[in-house]
């Protein structure tokens, strides 16, 4: 590339001068290219440790006068090509010019001039790209690139220097991370190590420290563990590896989320040494930390944050802590856990203004909100900045806020605080009436809008009053009230004080009253239902009446939803809940419906009307509890991980007996899928509920923790798992609320799990708090690490399943083992994960269905079995291979959907790998009839139809019937001989029950081949011995096989040409292509291959209008027309179609006497004297010639050395190396690949 020029002072120190002249010298770096020595060495090393390479490349050229000692550089290169290609412009368009100057300031002027402008324009050509990354960063990129052959899709995050551990000794070189792939280039004194491991492919993924590694990161794969130490930085090292073998692990989790999260921000102004990438990750973290922290909708960015204090009016203090903005909320945490947490959202505020500034109070601003709240923020640094930020944010806000604020759920009490309660207004045109009679409501249809406007807890229990229920309804009263009076310091609604006290109430129960109210606030769900106003109705509208797998699972499930309460025991709530899983499934398709959701919708449904119940589970399965319901239950299984870790570091005695009894994957999914909801009475249970959504997955581990830990002595003594689960089941059912006021609700675990003597009851309050203070040391932030590394852990596992059945789904009889079977699909997966990141711009690269069967999830294109087959076939064609794996995709591709899976894939492969002889030419044999060869190859697959002789046509419907051709002819014919209908369900039948059956297909069951079919399999045999060690003997048996089958078919058409022969296939006479070759065509040029060429292989690649002249006679030596010809080999049509019939003019052979044919000849592209529009439709082909496969393998047998080349073993496990090598050298030049692989 070519540099703006600066001053080098030593221009030949670390540098060697090749070739110079007047004005410029072009030198090589030492330690590059041959020779250097200990020099060489030593520079080498050291231009690899200290990152001199990421600026300093192998060639460069200087300007430099004669009088001056002063050098500048003007290029530079990574290669001898480039670097030679920049001298040689130099050398033509400058080097006449200087020469006329008399001035060497001139001179010099001039060059760097020059070089600028060169610069300047190649610059404007890159422009729009929008380039950002530093020019450092960039050099950085481009050598990863070169240095691991990346494609130019691969895009550099960031890299780093540091040490890698091989066996005991540290090799120091450069880590560099990106999208996709580790990678690690280490040069030190002539040892090289390069390093690369695909991120998908991460296994584990931690920092330690250990005696032997200094603090260092541990990277395993499946094969192998790598230690990397020595960071400068090791703390922003392994969160950014984090982050990215957590996308990698989202890609195989759901393709869809991976390729939305693709298109990152662009920031405003780029920042020295850091890419763009880097910086929109570290913004992605940050947005998914602050949305956790705040439980805010998922599409809420961060804008920024800085440090502050809040005057809190209920302690009168200063609370230090940092303020966060986004583009709809104010947020507030304090530096203190538990000291306050604010939400703010802009749709409620009222005003901003800025106070005056005192020394007690510097920078203050105040914002106001609609329910007359004040909030009181300090000691900010940019407060002008922030205002203005603020104010920007509030001029995009819709000026009518949806849902408004008045109205609402009514507290129980008179509600002391004037924030509206968290309710929307019962809108009557969406939501039926409270008032409705019960009655009608139970006999509308399933149709109507929503109905259940409240909580059916409600509508159910009846209104007796508390007095009635004696002590608890005191204590439910109570709970009320305090519930008020905190509501009253702290303010009520989203805007509320959250604080310890905050902790401390939801604790001690949440009042029944306010149950539905807090769980929308406390989730997060109150901001998403009040943004979206009438969303829920119309997804109902939308999802009425519309089937899929899901409405018919959740119909299957509704009756098993909390079937002990009276609200489920009736139409009503049934409906409802039908109604809000329908309309999520519709909302979230990847999950749909998962088992265990009804039960927890159920409980919502409880507590809050239709909308508020769906906004909840929006809540829970994309935010609260991620990738839990999805059809793999992955975050399930992933807090499952996590819990045993836990029970490992808090239980150890208990562990290992839970590990050798198998209990925790067994009691983990139940209770975390259901949140304790189905294990236990459903009023103590609801009170973990309340926890839950203030806390979040923290709750559940702890009382998870703390269950086991009041049962380890029971368990201690189990033998076995069904022992173990008893002593759980019984424990759970006897946990009881005694502060409920709801009337006992039966609960169906207890009546299965009760025995003689009940064990003693366990009060839920007292449990909670025996967790907290057992547990409570757990962090949201040590789970959100822990569940990284279970992340990584489970979807491996997963994907290792997935392995396995797709292995075992391959028939035994396919002749590969199950390593090499295993080996084919890691690189069959691996081509397919390449067409997700590079290759987007394909129709075929289709996101991966999780909910398919595991044979389906992964298809590759045509273009991609291409790539695969050139590296793995043990019958490499040079330049023809591409054309006969496009042969062999059609062939595979049985369902004509343009994709073929894995068994299809497998199945292709050990046709050419497996077997005998025989079975070897079968599968070359149909790679050169339809379907296998399509019409643009062949002048008209059509016309196979008519060549096969009237014994073989039935034959013939039963090859199309296996390889279901295309040919409709065909199809019609079968149609009428069967008599019927287009196929019914008997006919699938009958396809499986043909499946089922081990039917070996027998040699007989071939159909025919034409003469045109003929030729492309000989053009294909020569293509296929071209760099054989034993090329010249195969050439001459091939050549003395295809001359003795030519005759052979020649005499079969004598046979098949009796005067009194019948229609063939049923079609009349008149009906065959008629030949419109003119009978006085001479016999086309036979080309006996001289002794001296070894590749008389050039024969059949003269098109037919390339030669102007009547014929062409070639002499004996071959001249002109082998393998030295290169207008043979290149001509033009062989570029625009290696297969097109039209490339070979093979003339009727029907007036030649068969004694004319020399053993060792061979038909080669001979030239008709009919016009070439003629010899285009057909006039060429002998439409007659026919020869069987039997025919073509006994001919075979004959030569040894043909039976030797087939019959030699290829080892398939060297070409998956070799495949694995090449797989991250992407590259979209099929040119380069075809020469890069075949060889």
């Amino acid at each position: 590339m070519w540099l703006g020029p600066e001053e080098v002072l030593v221009a030949n120190a670390l540098w060697v001068t090749e070739r110079a002249n007047p004005f410029f010298v072009l030198q090589r770096r030492r330690g590059h290219g041959k020779g250097g020595g200990l020099t060489g060495l030593l520079v080498g090393t050291l231009d690899v440790v200290l990152d001199s390479s990421a600026r300093v490349a192998p060639y460069r050229i200087l300007h430099q006068t004669q009088d001056s000692q002063v050098y500048w550089t003007v290029a530079c290169g990574s290669s001898r090509k480039e670097i030679t290609k920049h001298w040689e412009w130099l050398e033509n368009n400058l080097l006449q010019t200087l020469s006329i100057f008399d001035n060497e300031e001139d001179i010099t002027t001039f060059v760097k001039g020059k070089i600028h402008g060169i610069i300047a324009e190649e610059n404007k050509n890159l422009q729009p790209q929008g380039d950002e990354d530093p020019g450092k960063f960039k050099e950085a990129e481009l050598k990863m690139r070169k240095q691991f052959g990346m494609p130019d899709g691969e895009k550099l995050v960031n890299y780093y220097s540091c040490s890698y551990w091989k066996g005991r000794v540290p090799r120091q070189g450069w880590l560099y991370l990106t999208v996709n792939h580790l990678c690690f280039y280490s040069f030190l004194l002539g040892k090289e190590v390069s390093l690369v491991v695909q991120w998908v492919d991460v296994t584990r993924l931690e920092k330690n420290a250990t005696l032997l590694f200094p603090e260092s990161i541990r990277v395993d794969t499946r094969d192998q563990e790598l230690f990397f130490s020595m960071f400068l930085n090791i703390g922003e090292t392994f969160k950014l590896m984090e982050q990215l073998a957590n996308l990698a692990m989202r890609q195989l989790l759901d393709s869809e989320g991976f390729l939305e999260d693709k298109a990152l921000p662009r920031p405003a102004r780029p920042h020295r040494n850091i890419s763009a990438l880097k910086r929109d990750l570290d913004a992605r973290a940050k947005n998914e930390c602050y949305r956790a922290t705040f439980r805010l909708p998922r599409d809420e960015r961060l804008d920024g944050h800085t440090g502050c204090t809040l005057w809190t009016p209920f302690n009168k203090l200063h609370i230090p802590g940092q303020m966060f903005i986004s583009s709809n909320y104010i947020c507030f945490a304090s530096k203190e856990e538990d000291a306050c947490h604010l939400i703010i959202p802009l749709r409620e505020v009222t005003i901003v203004e800025k106070a005056d500034s005192s020394s007690v109070l510097p920078s203050p601003l105040s914002i106001s909100t609609k329910s007359k709240m004040t909030f009181l923020f300090a000691n900010l640094k940019d407060r002008d900045f922030l205002v203005q930020r603020i104010s920007d944010f509030l001029q995009k806000m819709p000026s009518k806020q949806p849902g408004g604020h008045g109205g609402g759920r009514k507290a129980s009490t008179a509600d002391p605080a004037p924030e509206p309660s968290p309710t929307p207004p019962e809108t009557s045109d969406q939501l039926a009436s409270p008032t409705t009679p019960l009655g009608s409501r139970q006999s509308s249809s399933i149709q109507e809008a929503p109905t259940a406007s409240q909580g059916l807890l409600k509508l159910f229990q009846g209104n007796s009053p508390m007095e009635d229920l004696g002590a608890r309804g005191a204590k439910e009263k109570m709970k009320e009230e305090s519930w008020n009076i905190h509501f009253f310091e702290y303010g009520r609604g989203v805007c509320m004080y959250r604080t310890a006290k905050t902790r401390e109430l939801v604790l001690k129960g949440i009042p029944e009253s306010l149950r539905g109210e807090l769980w929308l606030l406390f989730s997060g769900a109150w901001n998403e239902m009040v943004t979206h106003p009438g969303y829920y109705a119309n997804l109902v509208e939308k999802s009425t009446g519309k089937y899929s797998l899901a409405t018919e699972e959740i119909e299957r499930d509704l009756h098993r939803s909390m079937p002990e309460h009276p609200a489920f025991q009736n139409e009503l709530g049934i409906a409802a809940l039908r109604r809000v899983l329908t309309a999520y499934a519709f909302r979230n398709p990847t999950i749909g419906y998962c088992q265990a959701m009804n039960i927890v919708t159920s409980v919502l449904l409880l507590y809050g009307n239709e909308e508020e119940a769906f906004w909840l589970l929006v809540a829970l399965c994309e935010r609260m509890l991620p990738d839990y319901y999805n059809t793999r239950v992955v975050g399930a299984l992933v807090d499952q991980g996590i819990f045993e870790e836990l029970t490992r570091d808090f239980l150890p005695q208990l562990s290992e007996k839970m590990q050798d009894l198998g209990v925790i994957s067994s009691i983990s999914l139940s209770w975390f899928l259901t949140l304790f909801l189905s294990v236990m009475p459903f009023e103590s249970s609801v009170v973990i509920v309340d926890c839950f959504f203030y806390e979040g997955i923290k709750v559940i581990l702890q009382v998870a923790l703390a269950i086991l830990d009041a049962n380890t002595e029971q368990l201690l003594g189990c033998s076995d798992e069904g022992e173990a689960m008893t002593v759980l089941g019984r424990y759970l059912d006897n946990v009881v609320n005694k502060q409920s006021v709801s009337p006992p609700i039966p609960h169906l675990h207890a009546l299965l799990t009760s025995g003689d003597d009940p064990p003693a009851e366990v009060d839920i309050f007292d449990l909670l708090k025996v967790s907290y203070e057992k547990f409570s040391s757990l962090r949201a932030e040590d789970i959100e690490q822990m569940r990284f590394k279970q992340r990584l852990k489970v979807i491996q596992s997963l994907e290792d399943t997935a392995k396995r059945s797709v292995v075992r789904a391959i028939p035994g009889d396919i002749g590969f083992s199950i390593e090499e079977l295993e080996d084919l699909y890691m690189v069959f997966k691996a081509k397919h994960l390449a067409s997700q990141y590079w290759g987007s711009g394909r129709p075929t690269a289709v996101r991966r269905d999780p909910s398919l069967p595991y044979l389906e999830q992964y298809r590759i294109d045509a273009g991609q079995f291409r790539e695969l087959f050139a590296s793995l076939t043990p019958w490499a064609c040079g330049t023809h291979t591409p054309v006969l794996a496009g042969r062999m995709f059609r062939l595979l591709d049985e369902n004509k959907d343009s994709l073929i899976n894995f068994k299809e894939f497998v199945t292709g492969m050990s046709g050419m790998y497996h077997g005998d002889l025989t079975e070897k030419l079968k599968a070359l044999y149909k790679l050169h009839l339809p379907p296998a060869l399509s019409p643009e190859e062949a002048e008209s697959a059509l016309e196979a139809t008519h060549y096969f002789t009237k014994d073989s046509s039935s034959e013939a419907l039963q090859q199309e019937e296996q390889e279901g051709s295309r040919n409709e002819d065909v199809q019609e014919k079968r149609g009428e001989e069967k008599g019927t209908s287009p196929p019914d369900y008997r006919h699938y039948l009958r396809m499986w029950a043909k499946e089922k059956e081990v039917q070996k297909e027998t040699i007989k069951d071939l159909p025919k081949m034409n003469q045109e079919q003929f030729i492309e399999l000989c053009k294909t045999l020569y293509n296929m011995f071209s760099e054989d060690p034993m090329e010249q003997d195969l050439y001459h048996a091939i050549a003395t096989v295809a001359s003795l089958l030519l005759r052979i078919g020649e005499v079969g058409k004598k046979f098949s040409a009796q005067p009194g022969r019948k229609p063939r296939d049923g079609v009349p006479e008149e009906d065959e292509p008629v030949a419109t070759e003119p009978p006085q065509d001479p016999a086309p040029e036979l080309q006996p291959p001289a002794t001296g060429d070894p590749q008389a292989k050039a024969g059949g690649d003269t098109h037919l209008g390339k030669a102007p002249q009547e014929s062409q006679v070639v002499g004996e030596g071959g001249s002109g027309e082998g393998r030295g010809s290169p207008s043979q080999l290149l001509s033009d049509d062989e570029t625009k179609d290696d297969m097109s019939m039209s490339s070979y003019s093979v003339v009727s052979t029907g007036s030649l006497p068969c004694e004319d044919l020399a053993d060792d000849t061979v038909l080669v592209g001979g030239e008709a004297r009919s016009p070439p529009a003629t010899a285009r439709y057909g006039g060429a082909v002998d439409t007659d010639w026919c020869i069987s496969f039997e025919q073509i393998l006994a001919s075979i047998l004959t030569e040894s050395v043909l039976v030797n080349f087939f019959e030699k073993r290829v080892d398939i496990g060297l070409k998956i190396k070799e495949q694995k090598k090449v797989e991250r050298q992407f590259s979209t030049s099929s040119d380069l690949e075809q020469s890069g692989v075949s060889g």
